[in-house]
């Protein structure tokens, strides 16, 4: 059974977990590098397992793994074999597999384990434009074909998959091409479902332009894309983007914007503002208007996961 389904058919809302690669400097690694994240699963693992169990203990029902920018054709550029490649990206998922089971373990016999589910693994599969690092993934121009870009996330969805992953996170997709070929590269693997979340540019639109209703409406015909949303995109646009894909689809809306600044992709940094609000309280507004799935991106910390859990739970 879909596994998003089966949670929200007895619990108002999924919370998802928050950044992992600005959680990971803010511990002291140095992530400026191409494979930003991914150069962690091999360099210290431990320290993705933390932060996993920063999360769960904060009360997310789902973490996304640390494989976003963990390409075998990324590792191969450093020097290891393409076996080796694929062993990294699926240890992301059975690290997070293990902080989770033994969290689980911890609170099986209290009585926090009646107010939320076991939390799901969800493996991040980032878009053709993070291998890149140039910051595609938020202009979708790499003017690959749907098959090209099959080819590319092939191996990677097969080695997450056969890892152990409840579901697959397909994240921060730009264009509506590469998630047709993620939706087409699916129905290779039966019994599996995935999200896909765009990143934004305005309160209708997808990175690369196109109307994010129209991606909402052609998704909604997969099977096995079990939610759609918007990650990775700045929380003023996100009241507006969950009204658009949910008058296009009834799958649940799945949203995960970042704290509100703006990062550049040349300098590296992140730009501007946060939100004036809290956390907390703008995923309060998601909910009500709509979105069932509902954590951070970049920049965000385990509390304001704790913010989210607050009101979500406190029935």
């Amino acid at each position: 059974m879909n596994p998003i389904q089966r949670i929200l058919n007895k619990f108002q809302l999924i919370v998802l977990d928050g950044a992992m690669a600005t959680e990971l400097e803010r511990h002291g690694h140095d992530l400026n590098d191409s494979l930003w994240s991914a150069k962690i699963l091999y360099e210290h693992p431990d320290s993705i397992k933390r932060v996993h169990r920063d999360y769960f203990e904060a009360g997310a029902d789902c973490a996304i793994t640390a494989s976003y920018q963990a390409t075998v054709e990324g590792y191969v550029q450093r020097g290891l074999s393409e076996n080796e490649a694929l062993k990294l990206i699926q240890s992301s998922v059975q690290i997070a597999v293990q902080a989770r089971d033994e969290f689980w373990a911890d609170v099986t016999a209290t009585a926090s384990q009646q107010t939320r589910p076991k939390p799901l693994v969800a493996a991040s599969v980032g878009p053709y434009g993070a291998f890149l690092a140039d910051g595609s993934e938020y202009r979708g121009d790499y003017k690959l074909s749907e098959e090209q870009l099959m080819e590319f996330h092939r191996p990677r969805m097969k080695a997450l998959i056969e890892a152990g992953a409840d579901i697959l996170a397909c994240e921060t997709i730009p264009c509506m091409v590469e998630a047709r070929a993620i939706a087409r590269l699916l129905k290779e693997f039966p019994g599996t479902y995935a999200w896909i979340s765009f990143s934004a540019k305005d309160e209708q639109h997808i990175s690369n332009g196109e109307s994010i209703a129209a991606c909402a409406k052609w998704l909604n015909e997969h099977e096995q894309v079990a939610a759609v949303g918007i990650n990775c995109t700045l929380p003023k646009f996100i009241p507006s983007l969950i009204h658009e894909i949910h008058s296009h689809t009834d799958k649940p809306v799945v949203v995960y914007p970042n704290l509100g600044e703006e990062y550049d992709p040349v300098t590296k940094t992140w730009q501007g503002h946060t939100c004036t609000e809290t956390f907390g309280q703008s995923a309060r507004q998601w909910y009500e208007a709509g979105a069932r799935m509902i954590g951070g991106c970049c920049r965000t910390q385990p509390q304001d996961i704790r913010e989210i859990v607050a009101w979500s739970r406190e029935a």
